[in-house]
């Protein structure tokens, strides 16, 4: 028989144990974070009918969409997990309640280059709030402050929330007699970060925008405003009163500042950025980008924004939302490449590793249940080797903990518990050696998951 050699996909992550402890690690904290908002889990099909995953259509999207026939059925692989809500609600709308927030952390498909950083599969963590006619602009700044509250619970104190508004643009761009290529230099001017201001000016210059030197001149005048976020909101006030669009996108952008204060946001972990614009369509008032402040190597590792229709293609009725997006296995692989994911945290799958060392085998067994009903996780080694062997598997599992019990220790009431971290062997009675191993696990999982440098 021809054996195949094993691979895996370019583009396609595949962790190992102790890695993928730590992806769990911190999809346990968005979740948590999530859920203490009041947002329900919710799984959408991988696969789905071509024509509601196409119903935009057209684009990149087209292009890097894996796409296949089954049958007559003609199918294929979520590329997001925006698409798939706007069908969910769109399905279910008259069974559910709306405002409607949800959160799902699913993998995506784009049939992209894979390069360094970049993956055909990987997961999204998204939020999303949906409205059924109106949604109040306090969930606008809501969101952000659920980035805060989840990337603080994560270690990460030097991040930034950017936060703009479309609104604002399109009214500014209106000003100066470009509505009609409000989309394309919004578009432009989201790579600001990416190819710096003179290659912007270029390709708002080029022919596909064509806009005269003075015009593309004062667009980075206008976006080039900082400042602290009263400083850049009092500029904004001179172009007051030139265009209504503009005037409302002011107003909700200096209502999502008050508020962001309001949940308790620093300003230093919020700023308003008038160059961000997320390059899609879709979005229609607040848009948001959250940055690595000691890392603007990294980009962008949170966005969203405010759009006005989630599900046109799919039904009449109009339903507003906000959301965000983290790029999950992206912010991930980079933190592991730049050394800021904690080593130091448990990624064993087990607390303790029962080894016996006795014929006896019914009272290891209620020994290991007894651990197991105390709240830790258990492991019973059950293999015929020797001593050192049964060590070794703990040392490459690296277990917290190793359990010994022998006839002597089955005989006095008590178990040999060995620190593997310390090397501290103790022979203590079980519910000391519970407490014991709680206590420790305990001081060590006040680490951040992630580190800063």
């Amino acid at each position: 028989m021809e054996r195949i050699k094993p691979h895996t996909l370019s583009g396609f992550m595949e962790l190992l144990p102790a890695p993928q402890m730590q992806m769990e690690r911190i999809m346990a904290v968005l979740r948590k974070n999530y859920a203490s908002f009041g947002f329900t889990a919710l799984d959408t099909p991988a696969i789905e009918s071509s024509d509601v995953l196409l119903a935009k259509g057209g684009g990149d999207t087209e292009k890097q969409i894996y796409r296949f026939q089954k049958g007559d059925s003609d199918l294929s692989l979520r590329f997001d997990l925006t698409v798939p809500l706007a069908k969910y609600v769109a399905l279910h709308y008259a069974e559910l309640a709306f405002p409607f927030r949800r959160y799902q952390i699913g993998k995506v498909y784009r049939g992209e280059r894979a390069q360094r950083g970049r993956f055909r599969e990987f997961y999204q963590a998204d939020i999303d709030i949906i409205g059924d006619g109106k949604l109040d602009i306090l969930n606008e700044a809501e969101i952000p402050s659920i980035i805060y509250r989840t990337f603080r619970d994560l270690g990460l104190t030097r991040f930034q929330i950017r936060v703009n508004n479309r609104k604002l643009l399109t009214g500014f761009y209106a000003m100066q007699g470009l509505e009609e290529k409000s989309g394309d230099i919004m578009r432009t001017v989201d790579k600001l970060d990416k190819i710096g201001a003179e290659k912007v000016k270029k390709l708002l210059m080029d022919k596909e925008i064509a806009l005269t030197e003075a015009q593309a001149d004062e667009i980075l005048r206008f976006i080039a405003i900082t400042g602290s976020n009263t400083e850049v909101l009092t500029a904004l006030q001179e172009y007051k009163g030139r265009n209504e669009i503009f005037d409302a996108g002011l107003e909700e952008l200096n209502t999502v500042t008050k508020y962001l204060a309001a949940f308790g946001v620093p300003e230093e972990n919020f700023a308003v950025d008038l160059t961000i614009a997320r390059g899609l369509d879709y979005y229609t008032g607040t848009v948001y980008e959250t940055t690595l402040l000691d890392h603007p190597e990294i980009g962008s590792v949170c966005s969203g924004g405010r759009y006005d229709n989630l599900a046109e293609y799919y039904t009449d009725k109009q339903l507003p939302g906000v959301g965000i997006s983290i790029g999950l296995t992206r912010l991930f692989y980079v933190l592991g490449e730049q050394g800021l994911l904690n080593a130091d945290l448990n990624t064993a799958p087990c607390d303790v590793l029962v080894l016996p060392m006795t014929e006896n085998t019914g009272a290891v067994i209620a020994t290991a249940t007894a651990f197991r009903e105390a709240g830790l996780r258990v492991q019973l080694y059950s293999e015929q080797k020797k001593f050192k062997q049964k060590m070794n598997y703990a040392d490459k599992l690296s277990v917290p903990f190793v359990l010994i019990l022998g006839d002597n220790e089955i005989a006095d009431g008590t178990v040999g518990c060995k620190n593997m971290v310390t090397g501290e062997q103790i022979t203590v009675s079980p519910a000391d050696a519970i407490a014991h191993i709680k206590d420790a696990l305990a001081e060590r999982e006040k680490g951040a998951i992630i580190l800063e440098k």
